[in-house]
């Protein structure tokens, strides 16, 4: 008797799937002789599953007569879990597969106004020379490759202001100090799809990133590995932005404009 009242569930719930589905490929409210018809489903059984899903507010009555489409229940719901998501948890897999394969430190940031800030990081547990950026310590933005992805996003007059601002503090001989040499940089980053910083912040330190983006499309932290400059190996980058995307994968974001999402392949 359980079992059969377990199957019924499950129908129930199989049933409800499917006519939500159609309703996500209908931008305006669908007639009830649409969704049965689509679904596969007796128009009896359609309308009252429809029925009890507007009383629930996951689904809303249209304008014209016996047509329905999604309703904000679903909006409510997706904020609420898009709030619960960490980048920081959600990124900490990729972060410490990345460091297995580079043994190098694996740095997580985002932005805080004219500067990035290392919010999570996995280092080597044994002695040796490694590169460390504190949890919580900050650097200018246009001396880090996680700086100059966000950067990216930003027009050319912002950039210029951004200029104006911090008036392009050098740090090395090799920090980009004038404002023309660094929209030539972040027109780079833009096409590559990634950003370095070759001893731009530290002597002998040089670092790689790719940017991690939310549900929204926005640009929300950055993935890097900084290493010795005699350490680092362009093969890393591949696997950056595979850890990158799979991790904007998990935060919801959707590749547009003609952009393909491929799996990373970890060895």
């Amino acid at each position: 008797m359980e079992n059969a009242k377990n199957k019924a569930s499950i129908q129930v719930l199989d049933r409800v799937s499917v006519i939500l589905r159609v309703l996500t490929q209908h931008h305006e409210p669908v007639s009830l002789k649409v969704i049965a018809a689509e679904t596969n489903l007796h128009t009896s059984t359609c309308h009252r599953i429809l029925t009890d899903l507007v009383k629930l507010r996951f689904v809303y009555k249209g304008s014209l007569a016996g047509t329905y489409g999604l309703g904000l229940r679903f909006l409510q719901l997706g904020n609420l879990v898009r709030d619960r998501i960490s980048v920081r948890d959600t990124a900490r897999a990729g972060m410490e597969r990345l460091h297995s394969l580079t043994k190098q430190t694996v740095n997580l940031s985002i932005r805080q106004n004219d500067e990035i800030v290392y919010i999570d990081r996995v280092i080597q547990d044994r002695p040796g020379i490694q590169v460390v950026r504190t949890i919580g310590g900050t650097a200018p933005l246009h001396n880090t490759s996680a700086g100059k992805l966000f950067l990216a996003e930003d027009s050319s007059e912002q950039i210029r202001a951004y200029a104006l601002r911090t008036n392009l503090e050098k740090s090395t001989p090799n920090t980009i100090c004038e404002v023309n040499l660094l929209l030539e940089e972040i027109n780079r980053v833009k096409v590559l799809g990634f950003a370095r910083d070759d001893e731009e912040l530290e002597v002998g330190v040089c670092c790689l990133a790719a940017g991690i983006r939310d549900d929204t499309g926005k640009l929300v932290a950055c993935i890097s590995i900084s290493s010795p400059a005699s350490k680092i190996q362009e093969s890393w980058i591949r696997e950056l932005k595979h850890t990158a995307d799979d991790i904007s994968s998990h935060l919801g974001y959707v590749p547009t404009h003609g952009e393909l999402y491929v799996p990373p392949v970890y060895s």
